[in-house]
């Protein structure tokens, strides 16, 4: 039977609802707010440093409770429940952030460390309603229209927030520090109305067992863990695909979440960083669609293998660039594949995976997922102190100081590759219907 047209809309909305914090909040405003505000009066490098540091917290901890997290929505078909509580986790402490005052840079990381939590955590449940939504011939389109939805929405809202720090007199506001913090109310407001359409419109089946407590569902939830574990264990293809996802999906949430703060590193200024990254939204958009076009002609994995092809040309040419045009291509270039691989990547996997059981191993793809964002924004953090240390000579003077930092932030930047060059080779060796078959004896 056909799902209906009502459902992939809600579903697709709640992308165009939380991508407004993924753009707004994690990639554009907290970045530049956080070094020229809470953060203000260090070194880029240990500013940078302080923004890794918080963006692993948030990616360890959601790692560690998705799976869990996963198999308690599967044994009490409370996926959308989930969803909501993570989601307006999200909404409230990005609304948060507009009262956290100058220099307060532990506070500042925190309350976005439990955004991230809530942005993360719901994205589980978002992705384990695909199945829901799309049928076996339809899942490649429908996981890339929810991205260009996201692409769209958050770069319309993303589009607004920029204006407004552009010229905040247009907009009745004092200066541009605060057209940041109504930003940030902005987003929480879109998010928090545009996730009811989800809640609304996508239908969520009840087991066949009934409706359980939210305490049996905790119990059961734990035993349906430790079983995934070992059937995972035994699902070589499964296995080795998030192997490889877990490498390469490092390098491109790095580029997302550490970008701008890289730029601003290399001397770029704020705003013209924040039009680049608004470029990435727009082109974005168009890209994700085709993306989902192209792995249903080619295959998803030959989709995904272009995209790394395309981060590697585009790291490569980020390390050697010195003006802020450059910037602005590589946003175009990084636009054209970033929804691309995140879409085929999940589609990718949902094809791998028991048909009964997709919050519970969607669990496992997220926690992978966020525990790359723990290692990668922690090796540029690391690989940026330790390449400032080697490189700064004795008693600098300024513009030495501002030379050596902009070259230990290239250094970081370019350990990105090593995680792109891994994942596409472990990529090689997944089988995908032999993965179907595994997954149809389960």
């Amino acid at each position: 039977m056909k799902k209906p047209k009502k459902a992939v809309w809600g579903w697709a909305l709640y992308d165009w609802a939380n991508s407004a914090f993924a753009t707004t909040v994690m990639s554009g405003f907290f970045p530049v707010f956080f070094k020229q505000f809470w953060s203000a009066g260090v070194d880029v490098n240990l500013s940078t440093a302080r923004l890794g540091m918080g963006n692993a917290i948030a990616g360890l901890l959601v790692a560690l409770a998705a799976p869990i997290l996963g198999a308690v929505a599967d044994q009490g078909s409370a996926r959308k429940r989930f969803l909501s509580f993570f989601a307006y986790l999200g909404v409230l402490t990005t609304a948060a952030l507009f009262f956290v005052g100058q220099g307060q840079w532990t506070f500042a990381l925190a309350v976005y460390i439990l955004g991230v939590i809530g942005f993360s955590g719901a994205n589980v449940f978002y992705d384990a309603l695909l199945p829901e939504v799309a049928q076996e011939g339809e899942v490649d389109f429908v996981s890339g229209f929810g991205f260009s939805m996201g692409y769209l929405g958050g770069g319309l809202l993303f589009l607004v927030n920029v204006l407004m720090v552009v010229m905040p007199q247009r907009f009745g506001l004092a200066d541009a520090g605060q057209a940041v913090r109504i930003g940030f109310l902005s987003v929480a407001l879109w998010w928090g109305f545009f996730t009811i359409f989800v809640l609304l419109w996508v239908p969520e089946p009840t087991r066949s067992s009934g409706v359980q407590t939210l305490k049996r569902s905790w119990r059961d939830g734990f035993v349906q863990l430790r079983h995934t574990f070992t059937r995972i264990r035994h699902m070589k293809t499964v296995l080795l695909f998030l192997c490889a996802y877990w490498l390469y999906i490092d390098g491109v949430d790095t580029i997302i979440r550490m970008a701008v703060d890289y730029g601003m590193s290399l001397g770029f200024a704020a705003n013209d960083l924040l039009l680049a990254l608004l470029i990435t939204q727009f082109v974005g958009f168009p890209a994700a669609l085709a993306f989902g076009r192209l792995g249903q002609k080619i295959g998803p994995r030959k989709g995904i293998y272009i995209a790394i092809a395309v981060y590697v040309a585009a790291t490569f040419w980020g390390i050697a660039m010195t003006r802020k045009e450059e910037f602005y291509v590589l946003a175009i270039v990084i636009g054209l594949v970033q929804g691309g691989i995140q879409a085929l990547s999940r589609s990718y996997y949902a094809r791998l995976i028991p048909a009964d059981k997709p919050a519970e191993f969607f669990g496992f793809y997220n926690m992978l997922g966020k525990f790359a964002a723990i290692i990668g924004p922690m090796l540029i953090g690391g690989v940026g102190l330790l390449m400032r240390r080697v490189l700064m000579p004795p008693s600098p003077s300024p513009e030495e100081m501002a030379q050596v930092g902009a070259l230990a932030a290239r250094w970081s930047m370019a350990s990105v590759l090593i995680l792109f060059a891994a994942g596409a080779i472990l990529l090689r060796f997944v089988d995908e219907e032999k993965g179907k078959a595994q997954a149809a004896l389960l």
